[in-house]
């Protein structure tokens, strides 16, 4: 997860999220020529022009310091440091640059974090702790009064559920908090789930198995390399054409790395996707 959005990332964002608007409809509310805008929300934008930027503030209603990732404000660009209310630790520690503060402010921001707050105070505060405590002694006091009465044995149903019964106060608030923490956390992470820096999910023992007969039943070590590029590349393997299959194979046999795929003696011969998938229609 990037500490900042790019450049692109926040026009698109205020495009689609704040506004709702398809390119065209952007376009003929601003001005701006469609073919513009979409490349002022492309990877590879290089430039966009001070008009261009100051119109879309504008429409957005945003500062231009934010469309252009020198703040990360959209709606409080003048807000005094003192109205925030922060410790001088905590302001150093947000402007050291050592974590992520757009990952802060989006667990901040959640629709949990007050619950995780207030659980937090309650615990910090030990506001609950006589209660449980109250609670553990009447259990405790039961609990000494059935074995002094009735000797039971240690693993008597009643006995057992007095004593289980009983809460430790860092166990109930551990697992409160965590849970708190737990649901603001798996919001967070789905949401970035289309990320660039968001790692690939990982493929599961069948797509793994059938990559892996797939494999077994070519001929040669150059189709297998073709084959792990389409993979990889996300090409189909069977719609590649004759011609360029043939091309493929003449590009790795000047690899060192593999055997000379002329060199055919005693191997099966190498057949496009074509003739693989023919000879299995047999």
């Amino acid at each position: 997860m990037r500490t900042k959005l790019s450049i692109p990332e926040r026009l698109k964002d205020l495009r689609v999220v704040d506004k709702h608007l398809t390119l065209e409809q952007l376009a003929e509310q601003t001005g701006l020529s469609k073919s513009a805008l979409s490349k002022y929300e492309s990877d590879d934008y290089k430039d966009i022009s001070p008009f261009a930027i100051a119109t879309l503030a504008e429409f957005y209603g945003v500062s231009t310091d934010y469309l252009m990732g020198l703040s990360e404000n959209k709606n409080h660009p003048n807000t005094e440091l003192q109205a925030l209310h922060l410790s001088d630790d905590m302001v150093t520690l947000l402007s050291s640059g050592k974590i992520n503060n757009r990952l802060l402010c989006e667990i901040a921001t959640h629709e949990n974090f007050q619950r995780l707050m207030t659980d937090i105070e309650i615990f910090v505060d030990r506001i609950a702790d006589m209660r449980i405590a109250q609670m553990n002694l009447v259990l405790e006091a039961t609990r000494q009064e059935v074995i002094r009465s009735h000797a039971p044995g240690d693993n008597d149903l009643y006995v057992r559920t007095l004593e289980l019964g009983q809460v430790q106060e860092s166990d109930f608030f551990s697992h409160t908090i965590h849970d708190d923490l737990d649901s603001i956390v798996q919001d967070i992470r789905q949401a970035h789930v289309t990320d660039r820096t968001t790692a690939d999910p990982q493929p599961t023992f069948t797509e793994v198995k059938e990559k892996f007969d797939r494999a077994m039943q070519l001929g040669s070590n150059e189709e297998r390399v073709i084959h792990e590029f389409c993979d990889q590349m996300q090409i189909p393997f069977d719609k590649i054409a004759s011609e360029d299959f043939s091309a493929f194979m003449r590009i790795l046999s000047l690899s060192r790395l593999l055997k000379n795929p002329n060199n055919m003696r005693g191997k099966a011969r190498l057949q496009s996707p074509h003739r693989i998938k023919s000879k299995k229609r047999k």
